[in-house]
């Protein structure tokens, strides 16, 4: 697990195992969403085989698969959404975390500055400059 704080209420992370979600709830998380479409990859863990480890550990869990490349604005109001609804903190995963940061990144627009966003991104180690422009102050 390479869990990665984009600020107090979000942590993304690449792919989690079963064995992370226990380490997820110990480490105080409250809810655990999966950006990822099951079969996105060979032997990648189904939703469901997430969903019962995270229900089992006391966590809310949700699922909002997007393809990766394919994430669009709606996709990034899904996620606000999602983050207004669950227990903080919240625990986000897809492939590599870029996807989760993308969809929080957009979440933001028009709520923070486009700095701000670029730089609680880059902190946690994902480049948002590309989607800088569909970010709005």
């Amino acid at each position: 697990m390479d869990p990665r704080k984009i600020n107090e209420d979000l942590t993304v992370s690449p792919q989690i195992t079963l064995a992370d979600v226990a380490q997820i709830a110990a480490l105080g998380y409250k809810s655990l969403i999966c950006n990822r479409p099951d079969d996105e990859d060979p032997g990648q863990l189904s939703f469901d085989e997430v969903a019962a480890a995270a229900k089992s550990a006391g966590l809310e869990v949700r699922h909002q698969p997007v393809a990766s490349g394919m994430v669009l604005d709606e996709d990034g109001s899904a996620f606000q959404d999602l983050m207004a609804e669950l227990p903080k903190p919240v625990f986000a995963y897809c492939r590599s975390g870029t996807r989760c940061t993308i969809l929080w990144s957009l979440s933001q627009s028009g709520q923070k500055p486009v700095n701000e966003i670029l730089e609680a991104a880059g902190r946690a180690g994902y480049n948002m400059a590309g989607i800088a422009h569909r970010l709005e102050e």
